[in-house]
């Protein structure tokens, strides 16, 4: 990572990803995490993650970078401003991959709303499956992870997305946590 930062001001996201209920109901042995040499900056500069090699990055929105690698993604949604967490949260969920008449109504949770406070952040998780009436990227099943962090002035939620087929290798359970959990803020 670039810098050295304040240990205020260079917060990253890997405790607060660590300590959420991912995987708990799985009995399968935990994978390593993956490397992530390449590291993204946000145009803001107000935080960057890393990525395996041959992810793509882009900024489809002002607000939005995302990163894919074939059917796996990660989305960020940043404003430089304290929004209401819960609002915030709710506001990324609905950062799907297609829009919501395009979207089954019918949404199975993994957990909604698991919360926790790191340093001056607050923070909250929620894991789901949505269906698209059509596929989108060659899948209609997704699972989705949305992990909103809030303070400093600063609202970021990052929503990873996998085809919950291939949600169920733990290898790529790994790789998107991995890729949430190396966040850092930069201010």
């Amino acid at each position: 990572m670039s810098g050295a930062g304040s240990v205020l001001g260079r917060w990253t996201m890997a405790a607060f990803a660590a300590a959420l209920p991912v995987g708990l109901a799985s009995a399968e042995k935990k994978q390593p995490p993956p490397p992530l040499p390449l590291e993204h900056t946000d145009p803001s500069g107000a935080f960057s993650f890393r990525t395996p090699d041959g992810w793509t990055f882009s900024q489809p929105r002002p607000d939005v970078v995302e990163t894919w690698s074939g059917a796996l993604g990660v989305r960020f949604l940043f404003r430089q401003r304290e929004d209401g967490t819960d609002a915030i949260h709710e506001v990324c969920k609905s950062e799907g991959l297609a829009g919501p008449m395009e979207t089954s109504p019918q949404v199975r949770y993994e957990y909604d709303y698991i919360g926790g406070v790191f340093g001056d952040r607050r923070a909250l998780d929620s894991a789901f499956a949505v269906t698209y009436d059509n596929p989108v990227r060659g899948h209609r099943v997704w699972r989705q992870r949305t992990l909103t962090v809030v303070g400093a002035g600063q609202s970021l939620c990052a929503m990873s997305y996998a085809p919950v087929s291939a949600w169920k290798s733990a290898k790529t359970r790994a790789l998107l946590d991995a890729v949430l959990a190396s966040v850092t803020f930069h201010r």
